[in-house]
Formats: C-alpha cells, structure tokens, sequence
C-alpha cells in the first residue's frame, strides 16, 4: 500500500449546521496560511495525498470533506444545492483564514465551486488553480418542464433505495472500483485511497462491508438548468489570478465523445487574469495520475506574488 511522505489528521468545524470534516496536513500554528485544496463530486478530501506528498512547500494544506462526502454529514438530505457549496467554502475560509484571501487548489467540483466563489467573493481568493473545473454542458429554457419532472422522480427513486450507492465485501474491490474508473491508478494507490473513498459497515444480514463515502442522494439531478450566461459573469467578476489546467484526456474529451458541442474554454477567457496548461498522458483524476506535476504547478503559481 502506498505509504504518505506527510502524514494529516482530522478536525471536525461545525459549519452552518453541519460537523464539516476538515483534513489537514502541517502545523496550522506555524504563521503560515493554508493552501485550501477542495476535492470533487463523489471524492473525498484525502483524495489530495499524493499532491501534498509532492509539494517541497512545508505550508500546511486543509483539504475539507463537503457535505455528503467523506466523514461530513448531510442530516439526512435527499438532495443538494449548488449555492450551498459556496456558502459552506465562506464559513471555512471563515474560520481558518478569518479575512485574508486565501490560496484554493480546486478539482472538477470543487474547481467549479472557487470558480463561482472567486467570482461573488473576490477580495477572499488571492490565486485560484483550477483542475478541471470547467463548469457544466449548456442547458435551454424549454428543458426545465423535464427536468423539474425528472427531479421529483429521482427523490422518489431515492426514498426506494433505487439509488443506493454499491457495497464491497473488502476494500480491495473498493479499490478494484477505483481502477477501473481510473485505469491510470497504480494498485499501490487505490489501495490507500480505498481506505479513505469508502469505511467498513455492517450490512442487513449482519455481513461485514465497506461502503463508499458519499450520499446517494448526490446522484439526482439538479433541479436547476446551469446557466451560462451566470457562469460568465461570475467568471468576469474574479479578481485572482487563475490558472486553468487540462488533462489531456479529461472531462473535455469525455463531453466531446458524448456529442456535447460546447466551447467550455471560451467561457474560461472571460477571467480578466487567466493563464491556461494542458497536462498531457493524464486524465480527468490528474491529482492521482500526475501529482508531481501537478504539485509543481501550484506551487510554481502560488509563489508569484
């Protein structure tokens, strides 16, 4: 298994109602400021290991776990809101930056989540890296009588237990799981990530399982279209020098399989200080498949002034 060069440990903040899990790796003592790391949809903050692991900074780094993953709670909600996020990201800049500007180190979800931050806070972030964060396929109008449908009938599907997340016997096949939505992934390292995507758990017939550390509830639908012309104005409205880097073989890629034509990077431009790096023979999941070159990316940013 692989073993971490830093090893983190756990605070539980209550944010807005919710005991937020917040790992954490360095001294929060030593005078300096975090980098603030914000993982993505059905991942978990440990997620960032290998990148922290590779950083030759000795700033500590938090990395909270959002609501409905991780060893944050939900409260038994059956469904989530984007702005949530946003105001769940404040209350922790909050409580560990007070009112200096932070440095965020967003993927996919979580880049979407300072991008949009960045753009209605923008005296909170001073640079923002976004791994893949590229927002989310243009919607029209006309599509909202289905989606609102869609959405009432997936909670319901919910409340049946027809979303329920998938358990494991062991956590090697948490891991196996992990491999094969990242073929990249080394077994060294799925083995260690298993162990934190996913916690053993007791199943009805009092067989033992691991489960995977994210709601079910996080697989419905939003019952808002995304908005474009919302996106760019908050992109316009960021003040922080961003940087915007591309796996070769992520997300875009996947979209452009799919049929989804849509200029994902135009959007982007709209960031008055935008610099943009493609990282090749790597995928969506960059921080697992490149960390050291990821690692050197953020660091060579961050420490502009």
């Amino acid at each position: 298994m692989y073993q971490p060069r830093r090893l983190s440990h756990s605070e539980f903040i209550p944010l807005r109602g919710l005991e937020h899990h917040v790992r954490i790796w360095g001294d929060l003592g030593s005078g300096q400021d975090p980098i603030v790391m914000l993982h993505g949809w059905m991942d978990v903050g440990a997620s960032f290991q290998f990148v922290v692991d590779a950083l030759t900074t000795d700033r500590p780094v938090i990395a909270p776990d959002w609501r409905g993953f991780g060893l944050t709670d939900s409260r038994g909600a059956d469904n989530f809101w984007f702005p949530d996020y946003l105001a769940d990201l404040d209350g922790l800049l909050d409580h560990y930056l007070q009112d200096r500007p932070a440095d965020i180190v967003g993927h996919s979800m979580g880049g979407n989540i300072s991008m949009f931050y960045a753009g209605a806070r923008p005296q909170r972030v001073r640079r923002l890296v976004n791994l893949e964060g590229f927002g989310m396929p243009r919607t029209q109008p006309e599509q909202a009588p289905g989606r609102y449908a869609k959405w009432m009938d997936e909670l319901k599907s919910l409340q049946r237990g027809e979303l329920d997340l998938q358990t494991y016997p062991e956590a090697a096949g948490v891991a196996r799981r992990l491999m094969r939505t990242n073929p990249r992934l080394p077994q060294d390292k799925a083995d260690w990530l298993a162990t934190h995507w996913a916690a053993p758990t007791t199943r009805a017939d009092g067989s033992p399982a691991w489960r995977i550390l994210g709601d079910a509830a996080h697989k419905i639908v939003n019952a808002n279209l995304y908005r474009v012309d919302e996106a760019l104005e908050l992109n316009k409205a960021i003040a922080a020098p961003v940087l915007a880097v591309q796996a070769a073989d992520g997300v875009l890629q996947t979209w452009k399989k799919r049929g989804i034509d849509d200029d994902f990077v135009a959007r982007l431009r709209a960031v008055p200080r935008l610099e943009f790096a493609r990282m090749e023979d790597a995928g969506h999941m960059m921080h697992h498949d490149r960390p050291d070159e990821v690692a050197r990316l953020i660091e060579g940013f961050l420490k502009r002034n």
